[in-house]
């Protein structure tokens, strides 16, 4: 029912939540708009192998958002890091259905339009690469892990979020978690989970 708004899909998938609201923000903070609202939804029921035991049991759907405005006090999102590294593109995957591989009775009969994904190599990649990056904003504007009121991770692996928040030296206490009970929601994750502890007061105004 919106009118007189402007619209954008990014389609980041896992990080597609810290996408969207390091591209809300900048509109906000710019002036440009006064309200925008983020959204990150996933239906990733469609894509998942229900006899890949690899992926089936992580993968769910959801949808969850955020409105974004200017603040009055010294709080909002201060900074964010993106980056990708295409080198690990085969590790995680839905090898047909785009361009590349157009659907047909071949990649359909093969089960190509479903998740790929090599657990292992993603589990190092991805605890590696989270916590570089929560170091790298963190020193960037001088801050330690101990300055952090609530770590709310992209929820894609209990196991991936313990051992990245180990690097960190971060405890378990300052994390806030729900992967055990919805399971990995892809670009809705960061949403759900943002919602999740403000409802339960373990967010709050300024934090």
């Amino acid at each position: 029912g919106c009118r007189n708004a402007g619209s954008v899909d990014v389609y980041a998938a896992c990080s597609g939540s810290v996408y969207s609201l390091s591209i809300g923000a900048q509109y906000v903070q710019t002036c440009k708009y006064r309200t925008v609202l983020c959204i990150g939804a996933e239906c990733l029921s469609r894509i998942t192998d229900f006899t890949d035991r690899g992926t089936c049991i992580l993968l769910a759907d959801a949808a969850g958002a955020a409105v974004l405005r200017p603040s009055a006090a010294a709080a909002g999102i201060i900074d964010t890091d993106l980056y990708s590294d295409g080198r690990y593109g085969d590790l995680l995957r839905q090898p047909a259905g785009g361009s590349l591989r157009p659907a047909s009775h071949e990649t359909v009969d093969q089960r190509l339009h479903y998740a790929k994904m090599k657990g292992n190599e993603v589990f190092k990649v991805a605890v590696r690469m989270f916590s570089d990056c929560a170091e790298r904003i963190l020193t960037r504007h001088g801050f330690t892990a101990e300055d952090l009121a609530l770590f709310v991770p992209h929820q894609a692996n209990l196991r991936i979020i313990e051992a990245a928040c180990k690097r960190l030296s971060l405890p378990m206490d300052k994390v806030f978690v729900n992967v055990d009970r919805y399971g990995n929601t892809g670009a809705a994750a960061v949403y759900v989970a943002l919602e999740e502890a403000w409802a339960t007061k373990r967010l709050n105004t300024g934090d």
